[in-house]
């Protein structure tokens, strides 16, 4: 027996670029920042990072329907707080978002001869990827694009963390474009506003990385960098729903170009769609809480077109899809959508278990939806007639969005003390949204009011977290340990880099 072995070795949460002599002689910054932009791309899965980010709030959630979505319990071990440092989705993301952390440490080696914006962009997208490796895990490895192999990744974590990302950005500044509003072109890029927003969100979220409350000084830097976003143009939009379309609005300050129907059909049940948009039909596993769609303004039992609901709430037309919350009886252009069964499909708030669900239980959430826009408001009693497939594969996956920045300059002045004026933003969001002004400003309702706005866009967690509600019960969630706020370092990285300390409570 004849055996040829070639033994390299193979990195865990980082990978390596070297000439055949071993010495890094830089990369095309062009290439490489395209490359890193289109990683991004990534975030359209209903994995990985997504899951990490949603699937483990009171806002999704996948059962078990039959077989299917079984896939060895990872989306029950999501919503049951039971994850490991094996599972699946925590170690993908993890070795996602540092390869893209490396690709900039390419660009940004002195090696690499780039233009002062290339340099500018490239340190955007290194702190985008850190930001999300120290919310989830706050250990950031870190390796220079001259360090072989041999070199274990040094480990970043706290202040040093936090100061890092902040540093990137801020140098990077200067130099990044203050892009038009309202302009979706074929590549997204870094601009000043998404930078600013990046900051704005390290900052609310500091005390939560570093320990102890929130201080006022960090909130007025919040607040800072989010009036920075309104003087280059960025406000609310009127039509909710249109934002996530395939036009250009006045909102969206940074997205992905991936395609995004894992959010449209990730929800949807098998048979919806399937005439109308020249489909095999939904997916059927992403489901609702009962206790997030109540959030909403509105009649608890009907969420037809015209029922007084707000606009985010979305609507149920008895002849088209819905968008928004879809519950109840739905519709299609031939009438009423059947289940597997063959009886009519009306989704159920309730969903009594984890396992052994029919097809038809949970509210399904659609906000970016497969046709037109849609921007039915409250009272509006007009139906959804026209339904085509104008929105379907458009490559407009919102990452961030001048609404969450408005709702984070309301929250860092009620964290001040300035429940008043932040009363006044979130009432400006809630007037275009066609919601009823709220009187007073709490803790829960800043949440609350994130929740109805920012859902399906990644934040819940996050949100969650920094209100001190994510390690509480709800939904299917037992497991109350503090320990749960972050995700365990994962199993493949802690055996190959000693410099990494393994999770507290995992």
């Amino acid at each position: 027996m004849v055996s040829c072995t070639d033994l390299g070795v193979k990195e865990t949460d980082s990978f390596v670029i070297t000439t055949e002599s071993g010495e890094f002689l830089g990369v095309d910054a062009a290439g490489t920042l395209s490359s890193a932009y289109n990683e991004m791309n990534w975030q359209n899965t209903q994995e990985n990072l997504y899951a990490l980010n949603e699937a483990t709030t009171d806002e999704q959630f996948i059962p078990t329907r039959g077989t299917d979505w079984g896939d060895n319990g990872v989306w029950r071990d999501l919503a049951r707080h039971a994850w490991t440092g094996a599972h699946t989705f925590n170690y993908k993301a993890w070795n996602y978002l540092n390869a893209n952390v490396y690709r900039a440490n390419q660009i940004l080696h002195p090696k690499t001869t780039k233009t002062a914006q290339q340099e500018a962009e490239a340190k955007f997208i290194r702190a985008y990827n850190m930001f999300w490796i120290l919310d989830l895990w706050r250990q950031i490895p870190f390796r220079e694009a001259d360090q072989g192999p041999a070199v274990l990744p040094s480990v970043k974590s706290g202040q040093e963390a936090f100061d890092f990302i902040v540093a990137d950005l801020t140098s990077a500044l200067p130099n990044l474009p203050a892009t038009a509003v309202g302009n979706i072109g074929a590549q997204n890029k870094a601009s000043k506003a998404s930078a600013n927003y990046l900051l704005a969100k390290l900052y609310l979220n500091k005390h939560i990385y570093l320990g102890g409350d929130a201080q006022s000084a960090d909130m007025d830097k919040v607040i800072g960098y989010v009036t920075a976003i309104e003087a280059d143009g960025y406000k609310l939009q009127d039509g909710f729903f249109g934002i996530f379309g395939p036009s250009g609005d006045n909102e969206t300050i940074f997205w992905a170009n991936g395609q995004y129907e894992p959010r449209i059909w990730g929800s949807l049940h098998y048979n919806q769609g399937r005439e109308t948009y020249n489909t095999g039909g939904g997916w059927n596993g992403f489901a609702t809480t009962a206790d997030f769609y109540a959030k909403f303004e509105g009649p608890a039992d009907n969420n037809a077109p015209g029922a007084g609901q707000e606009e985010r709430r979305g609507f149920v037309p008895a002849n088209s899809l819905g968008v928004g919350f879809l519950v109840g009886t739905q519709g299609g252009p031939d009438g009423v959508v059947k289940a597997r069964s063959g009886s009519p499909l009306v989704f159920t708030k309730d969903v009594p278990a984890l396992t052994g669900q029919p097809d038809y239980t949970g509210v399904r959430l659609l906000k970016w939806h497969p046709g037109v826009k849609l921007n039915r408001g409250k009272d509006n009693e007009k139906d959804s007639a026209t339904i085509n497939m104008a929105g379907q594969g458009l490559n407009h996956l919102v990452l961030m969005r001048y609404a969450d920045a408005l709702l984070m300059k309301a929250e860092a002045l009620f964290r001040k003390g300035d429940a008043g004026q932040g009363l006044i933003l979130v009432n400006q969001l809630r007037v275009i949204r066609k919601a009823t002004p709220l009187a007073s400003l709490t803790a829960d309702v800043v949440l609350d009011e994130r929740a109805r706005e920012l859902y399906l866009e990644g934040w819940r967690r996050n949100d969650m977290v920094r209100f001190g509600k994510f390690n509480a019960k709800f939904a299917f969630v037992d497991n109350t340990d503090a320990s749960r706020n972050i995700f365990p370092i994962p199993d493949n990285a802690l055996g190959s880099n000693p410099n990494l300390k393994p999770t507290d409570g995992y």
